[in-house]
């Protein structure tokens, strides 16, 4: 397999080391690299190299590594250690501690420092650039219509309810806070030991740009699987004591993931070169979002959220 050139970065110059793959990441290949020299200071490392679909997904490099940067001064992410966009490589130190699953959020203690954890991303520094979900979604809509990829039978049906869940949240719209925006269980590495206390740290910062925190919430608990009552607990978590109006937004904002982040996963499978079911992953987030469209459900969220209270 062809490996990064480790060999041009700064931070590794006159040194030795070890490198092994890490799983995850659909856009980008990651590594651990560790210095066995001896010498100081003992580096371990994380190398992300960028595959070269970032223009179709909307994914800018740039923003990517500023906000990570960002992040690490919230004291919710790793370090930026280098950055080198000549070689598609971004260098961050590597976080003890695990990443998550799913079923580890059924743990009380997890899905509170996980809501922890958003609010110090969202309390921290501006992020460059902005992200909107239901632009996005306009955005991929437009990139599978130009290139032909196929939708499910059906997507299109529901267009017009979507650009009313997006004309709700935007007459009732909240000021944006630095947001992750594909927080994916994987993506929250969790140090329950840390300090006596706890602590979990948040990776992957490619979406990520200033948004509303609903968001954050309800991208979280779609990508995580969360039950009904997890959601709730969830927003409480972050909220303290959430308004009717709060969870509905959470709520309304899972279907704008759900139904923007499927065609993420149908041009993912039309056009990537990695070996995963992007089809498979757009298809089950696509059924969420069509199961709310037709369920009895969507009136109400829309008038809890118009009520602001």
């Amino acid at each position: 397999m062809t490996r990064p050139p480790l060999d041009r970065l700064a931070c590794l110059a006159g040194r030795s080391w070890r490198v092994s793959d890490l799983s995850g990441g659909l856009t980008n290949r990651n590594y651990r690299v560790v210095t066995d020299d001896g010498l100081d200071p003992a580096l371990d490392l994380v190398v992300r190299w960028s595959a070269g679909d970032a223009d179709l997904l909307e994914i800018d490099r740039d923003a990517e590594a500023a906000n990570t940067a960002a992040a690490a001064v919230a004291g919710v992410g790793a370090e930026v250690v280098e950055y080198r966009p000549d070689l598609s490589l971004l260098v961050i130190t590597y976080l003890t501690g695990r990443t998550l699953s799913n079923a580890d959020f059924e743990d009380s203690g997890v899905l509170t420092r996980a809501a922890d954890a958003c609010r110090r991303l969202h309390a921290g520094p501006r992020f460059a650039g902005d992200f909107d979900m239901v632009t996005r979604q306009a955005t991929y809509r437009s990139t599978v219509r130009e290139h032909g990829y196929p939708l499910p039978q059906g997507y299109d049906d529901h267009a017009d309810a979507f650009a009313a869940v997006g004309r709700a949240l935007a007459a009732t719209a909240r000021p944006t806070v630095p947001c992750n925006n594909d927080l994916l269980a994987a993506n929250f590495v969790d140090d329950a030991e840390w300090e006596g206390q706890g602590r979990t740290w948040i990776i992957d910062y490619e979406y990520s740009g200033n948004n509303d925190a609903c968001f954050e919430l309800g991208n979280t608990a779609t990508e995580c699987g969360f039950a009904p009552e997890q959601v709730e607990a969830y927003v409480e978590c972050y909220f303290g004591r959430p308004t009717r109006a709060d969870l509905a937004r959470v709520r309304l904002q899972m279907l704008c993931s759900q139904y923007g982040w499927s065609l993420w996963g149908f041009i993912q499978a039309a056009a990537s070169p990695i070996d995963y079911d992007f089809r498979a992953w757009g298809d089950e987030r696509y059924e969420k979002a069509a199961a709310t469209f037709r369920g009895p459900d969507l009136d109400r969220l829309l008038r809890e959220v118009a009520t602001g209270a």
